[in-house]
């Protein structure tokens, strides 16, 4: 059992969300019009689909809701808010069943969400929505498929989709784009295969920024960093495509701009236990040229001898991604979660040379199955309170930075 561990980082709350702690990778805060500030939180598997917490005392976390999946078979790995608005993304265990899709609901009685609309994109070849993304009014996008999308192979089976939810009573496909090669009708050739780690090529992440709307910034998993074209909203083209898998060891996450130095930060997930799949980089590159990503460094990692052994997965996964609304935005602090090795902060003013200046990594929960912390996913709101998340039964970490 490995002790807490921090540096520039302090423990403010825990919370266990009622014996559910397993979380997934969707966090938001929502300005409740009466004051509240109200963070949403996506399970990681069943038999919860979303929890409420009331984090206006930071200090004294409140579970206000949380709500049942439909099965256990499905889960809702990822949400996002604008306003008093949430969309749920749905996935299936098993290709072909129900419900797979995107699930809109209106919080303005956080106590009481309320299904206002649904996208379904169930279908024989489909597992539904492993991703959401939803940071304008009116728009949002997905690693998702349409109904009549049936790729080459299984895994290539959630390219980019976006929807125009302006009446969110009935999302519309505005715009979807597949690499081409992974669907069954193309005639270009399927895309080579990692030869140990193929986890196929489709969306994982898939950023648009209200300071580049004609872009999206997709982690295409086996295929690396795409930048889109979506200027054209009916009509996707792809710009920029960065690919270092292999010999690096693949399943690229999210692609994070920064627009005012011509950076990208780009993270590989470990999906692997006990470093089987290390290394796992979260990679600075170099965006002068749209066109032609160049890396220039990696975030320095912990040492793996230490912490693979520990238990569950050990290496990079997301970053905070800047968005919109209530949130930290930095172009030279990047705040990322790490599994075992907990949330690590690091410098990149000087981007040939990152520095890693805070982390925190707390003991092994209670219930672990990995018997080690597996630190899921991280969002900083915009007084730098940090809200990190595990993926078995750790809850809610809220933290503060001495940064």
């Amino acid at each position: 059992m490995h002790k807490e561990e921090k540096k520039n980082i302090n423990l403010i709350s825990q919370n266990l969300l009622l014996g559910n702690g397993n979380l997934g990778e969707g966090v938001s805060i929502q300005l409740a019009k009466d004051g509240r500030r109200i963070l949403w939180l996506a399970h990681e598997s069943a038999p919860k689909n979303f929890t409420g917490v009331d984090v206006s005392d930071p200090r004294n976390p409140k579970v206000i809701v949380q709500t049942d999946l439909p099965h256990n078979k499905v889960r809702s790995n990822s949400l996002d808010v604008v306003g008093d608005m949430m969309a749920v993304a749905y996935q299936t265990q098993t290709w072909g069943d129900e419900p797979a899709g995107i699930e809109i609901f209106d919080i303005s009685k956080p106590e009481s969400p309320r299904s206002i609309g649904y996208y379904d994109c169930s279908s024989p070849w489909s597992r539904g929505a492993h991703q959401v993304w939803f940071v304008e009014d009116g728009w949002l996008t997905a690693a998702a498929p349409t109904k009549d999308f049936k790729p080459k192979e299984s895994w290539d089976d959630q390219p980019f989709l976006m929807l125009d939810i302006s009446n969110p009573s009935k999302p519309v496909e505005s715009c979807f784009w597949w690499y081409p090669g992974t669907r069954d009708s193309d005639d270009e050739p399927a895309p080579p295969r990692h030869p140990r780690f193929s986890q196929g090529w489709r969306c994982h992440n898939t950023n648009v920024y209200p300071e580049r709307p004609d872009r999206a910034y997709i982690g295409y998993i086996d295929g690396g960093a795409m930048i889109l074209d979506i200027s054209d909203k009916s009509a996707p083209k792809l710009v920029s495509h960065w690919n270092p898998h292999p010999p690096a060891n693949g399943f690229t996450h999210t692609v994070l701009p920064l627009f005012d130095r011509d950076l990208i930060i780009a993270s590989d997930e470990c999906v692997y236990d006990l470093g089987e799949d290390w290394p796992k980089r979260v990679w600075v590159l170099d965006a002068q040229v749209e066109n032609n990503l160049v890396p220039i460094s990696t975030l320095p990692m912990p040492p793996v001898e230490e912490y693979a052994p520990r238990g569950g997965r050990f290496g990079a996964h997301n970053v905070h991604e800047n968005r919109p609304g209530p949130s930290f935005r930095s172009e030279e602090i990047i705040i990322g979660t790490y599994f075992n090795a907990g949330v690590r902060v690091h410098d990149i003013s000087n981007p040939f040379e990152p520095k890693e200046i805070a982390y925190y990594v707390p003991e092994a929960p209670n219930g672990s199955p990995t018997g080690s912390a597996q630190i899921n996913d991280a969002y900083v709101d915009e007084n730098g309170v940090l809200y990190a998340v595990d993926r078995w039964s750790g809850g809610l970490y809220i933290l503060e930075m001495e940064i």
